[in-house]
């Protein structure tokens, strides 16, 4: 058989893999695994939120700190999450969830970080001015003025960082981090590649959700006038001109 035939039979070998009521409800099921999975994500971006945003709004409302971030945003694509991991392995942090999360909580830092000072300094310098000169405080500009005008890109950092920590996180699996790559790495032991493209297809998915989801929290964050892109779409199109006969031409 040829490898197109070999591709074909995995796939549907997936398919009836996911479409088995019992691996999904069984102990260390699929849904099981989705809920480790989703909170070690989860985790892990909430703590580089927590991290990476205000340390990006107090250098890009100060101007100060434009190297740090390009530095540290290279820096981060030098060094992969696998092996930060294998660091861990030898400090007391060992292996499993915790090293997993702070792993992937030090990988999703620099886009936050770099997308929330960019988008700090990209706001209007007179806007800033103006705000200053209307008695606003250092901090209620930056809160205040600054923030809401840096939201896309500020939200397109915490969108890229979730992504890529919910496709990373399948790596969990390899240091007992539990999470939907255990059932990709348990299908190449057991030499069962429907498990492998299953587990694969779920973790794709969820990059997927991911990004919907993000997408419509930065759609309700960004202020302005909230329009629907179809509907937007809609309204700017040309609509034809009637003729005498009641008939476009």
């Amino acid at each position: 058989m040829g490898a197109g035939g070999a591709g074909v039979n995995r796939f549907g070998d997936a398919i009836r893999y996911l479409n088995d009521p019992f691996n999904w409800t069984k102990r260390d099921g699929i849904l099981d695994l989705l809920v480790e999975h989703l909170r070690i994500s989860a985790l892990a971006v909430l703590a580089a939120l927590v991290v990476a945003v205000p340390v990006g709004m107090l250098l890009g409302h100060t101007g100060r700190g434009g190297g740090f971030t390009v530095a540290l945003s290279n820096v981060s694509r030098a060094v992969p999450t696998l092996a930060l991991l294998t660091v861990f392995a030898v400090t007391p942090i060992g292996f499993g969830p915790t090293a997993t999360t702070i792993a992937l909580a030090v990988f999703a830092v620099p886009p936050m970080l770099t997308n929330t000072y960019v988008g700090f300094r990209g706001v209007d310098r007179d806007v800033v001015e103006a705000a200053r000169a209307m008695g606003f405080s250092e901090r209620q500009v930056a809160t205040r003025v600054e923030l809401p005008l840096a939201m896309p890109l500020l939200m397109t950092g915490v969108r890229t960082a979730a992504v890529q920590v919910v496709a990373t996180a399948t790596l969990a699996a390899l240091v007992a981090g539990g999470g939907l790559g255990r059932i990709i790495t348990l299908g190449f032991r057991q030499q069962d590649y429907g498990a492998v493209v299953a587990g694969a297809i779920l973790v794709a998915a969820l990059a997927v959700l991911t990004e919907l989801l993000l997408v419509a929290v930065s759609w309700a964050l960004t202020p302005g006038e909230k329009r629907l892109p179809f509907l937007t779409a809609r309204r700017n199109s040309p609509v034809p001109e009637p003729t005498a006969a009641g008939v476009p031409l």
